[in-house]
């Protein structure tokens, strides 16, 4: 049986003599490229304005000047740290036969000085010992970014779109209720779709009318928030278009099932295997620790103390299932795993709630994924009936 593939070291054997490995250090304005060319006497940098081709041109006259000195490159590594710039650098170099890789950057060990030196070179040394380390398959070296397709990213983005959104109508709701309160007026409905035409007729606590300039504010701010509402409506509509028009299409089959389960939403459905669910990952603790739902322990000597959530994975993921699972507590009463919550909160102490509303997340995470992937039912947990083929 073929060992999994956790990409926390390299599979393939590593030859030196034959193998160009290249490390980039990415900035806004340019790139800072680290190079181990075989048959030559230094290590190589060169720094370059921050386009792929000129990458590419760099790596060729890389391995021409290795040829030149009896070396024969059979493979060329390049590897960069996760960040702003994403993984199409990765995604394009693979395109033209290029191994390419992108590194966890916390994955990468650090100096623990309070003072340590930092600059690009030292950056770039760092990744370079790191990936050399990798890819002579050794572990706790470093590890590496699970590089999705162009679709898998994709898929996200109405969802990524969708958060933000909802994030900005909770925060334009806020401030017209604040910009409210200064007046004196509370238990106004601002989310109401005909508010923007009440605000003109709301009276102070003095009863006078809204100053004119506080007005228009509330007035812009409501455009704002209905702009976004609208938005939001549209996001929804088209993810349920492409369920509809594509059930057994890409992902949809792992979203439909899992939005059978009573108190899951579509749109909850669809980000939690978006984000997590429709990854090949290894098993249980595997799938915990990705949305970061794990211990950290502090042990030393006789030193034995817990410090909480490691909080290492998807925090996006994370919050959705603490909010779901207080929701499915509502929702699912008979089922299995509530009813091990409820045993272990009967002191009905909020902390201890707090803490076990924790553990239910990590279980109904876990449960939620051998239900998509191999299609088993959480004891006591209500579905909705299938819909009928054709």
């Amino acid at each position: 049986m073929p060992k999994y593939n956790d990409l926390s070291r390299s599979l393939v054997a590593f030859e030196q003599d034959s193998t160009l490995v290249a490390v980039i250090e990415m900035g806004s304005e340019s790139w800072l490229v680290g190079g181990l060319v075989p048959g030559l006497p230094h290590d190589r940098r060169k720094k370059l304005s921050p386009q792929p081709q000129s990458l590419l041109a760099v790596l060729y006259r890389w391995r021409d000047e290795a040829v030149k000195g009896g070396r024969a490159i059979k493979r060329i590594c390049v590897a960069y740290e996760a960040g702003r710039d994403g993984v199409w650098l990765a995604r394009w170099l693979q395109d033209h036969e290029i191994e390419a890789h992108v590194i966890h950057p916390t994955s990468i060990p650090v100096s623990r000085e309070h003072r340590r030196a930092k600059s690009d070179r030292l950056d770039l040394g760092m990744l370079q010992r790191a990936f050399l380390g990798w890819l002579r398959g050794e572990r706790k070296h470093c590890s590496m970014v699970a590089i999705p397709t162009r679709a898998e990213e994709d898929g996200k983005r109405p969802l990524r779109e969708r958060e933000s959104l909802t994030a900005d109508v909770t925060r334009l709701v806020n401030r017209m209720k604040s910009l409210l309160a200064v007046q004196g007026i509370r238990g106004f409905n601002v989310k109401l779709k005909k508010a923007g035409e009440k605000l003109a007729r709301l009276k102070t606590a003095a009863g006078e009318a809204l100053p004119p300039e506080g007005l228009a504010e509330l007035q812009r701010t409501f455009e704002r928030l209905r702009l976004a509402q609208q938005q939001i409506a549209a996001i929804d509509k088209d993810c349920r278009r492409r369920l509809e028009e594509a059930p057994q299409a890409g992902l949809n089959p792992m979203i439909l099932i899992l939005a059978r389960v009573f108190g899951v939403g579509m749109m909850t459905a669809e980000s939690l295997v978006r984000e997590v669910l429709y990854r090949n990952l290894r098993d249980r603790r595997a799938v915990a620790r990705y949305a970061g739902l794990t211990g950290s322990p502090d042990e030393s000597g006789k030193k034995r103390r817990e410090q909480g959530l490691a909080k290492a994975g998807n925090g996006r993921i994370r919050r959705m299932l603490i909010q779901l699972a207080w929701r499915l507590l509502k929702h699912q009463p008979d089922s299995a795993l509530v009813q091990w919550w409820r045993a272990r909160t009967a002191d009905g102490r909020r902390d201890t709630r707090k803490v076990m509303i924790v553990a239910l997340a990590r279980k109904l995470l876990v449960a939620f994924w051998e239900l998509v992937t191999i299609g088993k039912v959480p004891e006591g947990m209500k579905l909705h009936p299938a819909p009928l083929a054709g």
